[in-house]
């Protein structure tokens, strides 16, 4: 089921995700309206938090072809490169506007998976990308938080004015 992103400043969005202790049939429910609202975007992922639920799940999606989801609880990176990428990022949470934010290229990610195992993966690129800023979600973080005061103040400022005319 597709669900309605909540919107900035919503607190939800700022505090910092409950651990999920088991994988349930409810947290698999959740994951799946989760990848039905990113692919309904469409979006490269998507974190709990946006959504409603203050728990540390997150998907997310990179792949060309879609479909090829990875379902993550409790993500934590345990490795990040030295090289780093720029990527134009944005959210569905205070929509209209993004910005270029500079994250590690790579990152290892351990969390537990659909299966309630615990499983390590590798992520490059887009992949990496989105993966930590949906740990930024569980963290109580947006994208915008990596920008200097002026310049989240002026994203800020112009989304709220985009939401006004709506």
């Amino acid at each position: 089921m597709i669900r309605t992103c909540l919107p900035f400043p919503h607190p939800v969005l700022k505090a910092v995700a409950a651990p999920v202790p088991a994988i349930t049939d409810e947290i698999r429910a959740i994951w799946r309206d989760m990848v039905d609202t990113m692919e309904a975007m469409p979006g490269y992922g998507l974190a709990a938090p946006q959504i409603g639920h203050s728990l540390r799940l997150a998907v997310v999606d990179c792949s060309t072809e879609r479909g090829q989801a990875v379902l993550m609880a409790n993500p934590e990176v345990l490795h990040a490169s030295g090289q780093m990428r720029d990527h134009e990022e944005a959210s569905p949470n205070l929509p209209g506007v993004s910005a270029r934010i500079s994250r590690p290229r790579a990152v290892t990610v351990r969390f537990l998976n659909a299966e309630g195992a615990t499983e390590e993966r590798d992520f490059v690129l887009l992949w990496a990308t989105s993966v930590q800023h949906q740990i930024d979600h569980l963290n109580g973080k947006l994208f915008f938080d990596h920008l200097s005061p002026l310049k989240r103040n002026m994203l800020i400022t112009k989304a709220q004015k985009l939401a006004k005319r709506g």
